[in-house]
């Protein structure tokens, strides 16, 4: 039997933030995860401003992700064809992308020179909770006793399953395709997103990675999978995904010589934070398993990292019997990070989800250099969605915050 304070189930950005944020107040924590790291997760690989803060404060070295890349300008083609570039400020990262087989791997050295004792290769089988403790199933361990745990295991979340939290048949907001190219030409050394007629307001991108190689994908919401005009089913995803690349426009970034390095890989992304169960009795959910993905760009890196700190601040603010204060401090602080932000992804989705409203909006990004500028520090989260809408969030210097890694 294995005793801690804390038992995280689950090894990505989410639960090493949590993890982390626990060990360095000094909480004795065990992380287990069913795979063995280094491990691939399928994800478009982009990191915002936001989650570069976040991962800056955890303490992770960029030396230490081989396939650390930083973004510089993002080009957007709008429905008509038109392209837009947009840079990124130069005071500091405000975009890189990084493979999630490299970035999850050095955030977890980072947990286990923390203290976290990471027992990876173990899936979680089962779970209870009880007055004073939860109890996990761990396969190849046994029971695991612990104060709290924290859900960080993904959309599924088996702990979330196993306290009887999960919705049946709940299959995300969004749905993602991915494939790495190698041999991609020089314009794919830039950050491209292409928002196709037939995708809004999903899109399609090509995001650059060392040595030649770039992630390329597209996603949609799941929402339109069954309306007309649009990809039919999950199935024409992978029916459509050739015509996307031989489209003119996605052949020209490429190159000639690109070529598929990896089978392509498909997943669901979760978009409901404010419309999901934050917390049992004494386990928090955080990452894909308290849905906490942006619903508009469907990134949710950051929103991971936020969430798997804002779990740690919330059970070491509360003493180890006090779960209600905890749960309570852990709602409270998503509700108040997140919840604004979410709602005003919703809102533009709606402005995006038709051509004329895409064009419109890339229109007035592109204007002048000040737009450009500064649609690229909103784009990727230099500041966060609703800031305007949120008096309280208010600082100064709120809109010119630096990027990370200065």
């Amino acid at each position: 039997m294995l005793t801690a304070d804390v038992a995280v189930v689950g090894g990505g950005p989410a639960g090493a933030a949590a993890s982390i944020t626990l060990a360095r107040a000094g909480r004795d924590v065990v992380l287990v995860d069913k795979a063995r790291f280094p491990r691939d997760k399928c994800c478009g690989d982009g990191l915002t401003a936001g989650a570069l803060r976040l991962l800056e404060r955890l303490g992770l070295d960029p030396a230490n992700v081989p396939s650390w890349t930083v973004v510089d300008d993002v080009v957007v083609r709008a429905p008509s064809g038109r392209t837009a570039s947009f840079p990124m400020p130069g005071d500091g990262v405000y975009a890189a992308v990084a493979r999630r087989v490299d970035l999850d791997a050095a955030l977890l050295d980072v947990a286990r020179a923390a203290g976290v004792k990471v027992l990876d290769g173990h899936a979680l089988t089962g779970a209870t909770e009880h007055e004073d403790r939860i109890v996990l199933d761990v396969d190849g361990l046994g029971d695991v006793h612990a104060r709290y745990a924290v859900g960080a295991d993904g959309m599924w979340s088996p702990l979330r399953k196993a306290l009887g939290a999960s919705k049946p048949g709940y299959l995300g907001e969004w749905h993602a395709f991915r494939q790495y190219f190698a041999g991609v030409g020089p314009q794919a050394r830039r950050l491209w997103v292409w928002f196709e007629p037939d995708l809004l307001p999903g899109y399609a991108w090509s995001f650059p990675l060392p040595d030649g190689r770039a992630n390329v994908g597209f996603g949609v919401q799941r929402a339109d999978l069954d309306r007309d005009g649009r990809v039919a089913s999950v199935q024409a995803m992978k029916d459509v995904w050739p015509d996307i690349l031989r489209r003119p426009h996605v052949r020209a970034v490429l190159g000639p010589h690109a070529r598929p390095e990896a089978p392509h890989k498909a997943w669901p992304i979760p978009a409901r934070v404010d419309d999901v169960a934050l917390t049992t009795r004494r386990a928090l959910f955080v990452g894909d398993a308290a849905c906490a993905t942006d619903p508009l760009t469907g990134e949710g890196i950051g929103q991971a990292l936020c969430t798997g700190v804002l779990a740690g601040r919330a059970i070491n603010a509360s003493g180890p019997l006090d779960a209600a204060r905890a749960t309570a401090a852990y709602e409270r602080a998503v509700a108040r990070e997140l919840f604004a932000d979410h709602a005003m992804s919703e809102l533009l989705i709606r402005a995006v989800r038709h051509r004329r409203g895409a064009r419109a909006a890339l229109a007035i990004a592109g204007l002048t250099p000040w737009t450009r500028r500064n649609f690229g520090r909103w784009l990727f989260e230099g500041y966060p969605r609703a800031l305007l809408a949120t008096p309280r969030r208010w600082h100064a210097g709120m809109f010119t915050e630096p990027g990370a890694y200065r």
